[in-house]
C-alpha cells in the first residue's frame, strides 16, 4: 500500500494506492495525530509528501516518530513525474493521487530527516537569505528615489535600511552561535573555511542546505547540486552538455565560491586556467571549477581532513 500527502498550511490530502481512498484532515496537532494513527493501523509500504515550505514538518516529524516509511520528494520532480502520465489539471485531491502513484511507481529511497539542530540552523539561513533580499531590494529603491519631492521617501528607506542591516548582523550572531554550540558542526565548518574561497556564508549554507555533505560519492553529490553535466542525444545526434535541477540556493553560494577560489585558490586557480587554455568557455571552465570544489569539499568532510593544496593537487 502507498500513501501521498498533498500538504498545505489549513489542510492535509490523504489518498492511498491500490485502493483509490482519498480523505482530508486538519493541519494541526488533532489532524496530524489522526493521521499517524490511521497509518499505523494500515501499515502502508511508503508514504510521500512534497516539501511545501515547511508545512510539512510537523506531520513528516509525527510519521517518523511512529516509525512510518516516510519520505520527503522534490516538488518539481513530482510535477513533471505528473505531466509524463499526462495529468494536466492540478487540486489538492489530484496532487495527493499523483503522489501516491509516484510512491508506488518511483519507489523513492528513504533518507533519514534531518535532527532539530540542523532544521533550526536552515530556519536561521532561511531568515538571513530573507534580510538579505528585503535590504537588497531598499538598497535599490533608495538608488532610484532622485529629485526634492523624495526626501520623505529617502528618509524611510534609509531608516528601514539601518533597521535591516542590524537585524542580519543579529541573523550572522545567531548562525555563528548555532554552529558553535555543536561539537560536530564546529568541526565541519572549520574544514571547509580552510579552504581559499570558503567563507562563513558558504560553509554554513553547505551544512544546513547540504547534510549529505561528505556522505555521498562525487558524481551524485554533483548531480544533486546541479553541476553534473546532463546528456542531450538522439540518435546520431549528440547535443551539448548542460547542468540542470539540483538544489538552487546551494549552487548560487557554490558559484560565488568558485569565483573567488578560481583567483585566490591555487589548486582551482590552475585548473581554471588551464582549461581556459585548452579553448574552453569562461563559463563552463567556472562550472567545472564548482564542480571540483564541490568534489574538494566532499571528500575532506568525508575524510575529515582540512585543506592541504599539495595533497589535493596530487590526488
Amino acid at each position: 500500500m502507498f500513501v501521498g500527502i498533498d500538504v498545505a498550511k489549513a489542510e492535509l490530502v490523504l489518498a492511498v494506492r491500490p485502493s483509490g481512498e482519498s480523505w482530508t484532515v486538519a493541519n494541526d496537532d488533532a489532524g496530524v495525530r489522526a493521521v499517524v494513527q490511521e497509518l499505523v493501523t494500515r501499515g502502508p509500504s511508503l508514504i510521500v509528501v512534497e516539501a511545501t515550505g515547511g508545512y510539512e514538518i510537523a506531520c513528516v516529524a509525527a510519521c517518523a516518530a511512529a516509525e512510518l516509511p516516510v519520505v520527503v520528494v522534490n516538488p518539481r520532480q513530482v510535477r513533471d513525474f505528473a505531466k509524463a502520465t499526462g495529468q494536466l489539471a492540478k487540486t489538492d485531491r489530484i496532487d495527493a493521487g499523483v503522489l501516491a502513484m509516484f510512491a508506488d511507481r518511483i519507489r523513492p529511497t528513504l533518507r533519514p530527516l534531518p535532527d532539530p539542530d540542523t532544521r533550526a540552523l536552515e530556519a536561521l539561513l532561511t531568515r538571513r537569505r530573507q534580510l538579505g533580499e528585503m535590504l537588497q531590494a531598499e538598497r535599490n529603491r533608495l538608488s532610484q528615489a532622485l529629485g526634492r519631492g523624495q526626501r520623505p521617501v529617502t528618509k524611510s528607506l534609509r531608516k528601514h535600511i539601518a533597521y535591516l542591516e542590524r537585524e542580519l548582523t543579529i541573523a550572522d550572531t545567531d548562525l555563528g552561535e548555532a554552529i558553535r554550540q555543536s561539537p560536530v558542526w564546529r568541526e565541519q565548518d572549520e574544514l571547509l573555511q580552510s579552504v581559499p574561497g570558503i567563507g562563513p556564508t558558504v560553509a554554513r549554507t553547505l551544512l544546513a542546505e547540504l547534510p549529505e555533505l561528505g556522505h555521498l560519492d562525487r558524481r551524485a553529490i554533483a548531480k544533486l547540486v546541479g553541476v553534473a553535466p546532463m546528456n542531450r542525444d538522439s540518435g546520431t545526434w549528440r547535443g551539448r552538455r548542460t547542468i540542470h535541477g539540483g538544489r538552487a540556493s546551494v549552487r548560487a553560494v557554490v558559484y560565488m565560491a568558485a569565483l573567488v577560489a578560481a583567483r585566490r585558490n591555487v589548486v582551482i586557480r590552475s585548473f581554471y586556467q588551464r582549461l581556459l587554455a585548452a579553448g574552453k568557455s569562461k563559463k563552463l571552465a567556472l562550472v567545472a571549477c564548482m564542480r571540483k570544489l564541490l568534489t574538494i569539499l566532499n571528500t575532506m568532510l568525508r575524510t575529515h581532513t582540512r585543506w592541504n593544496p599539495e595533497f589535493t593537487t596530487t590526488a
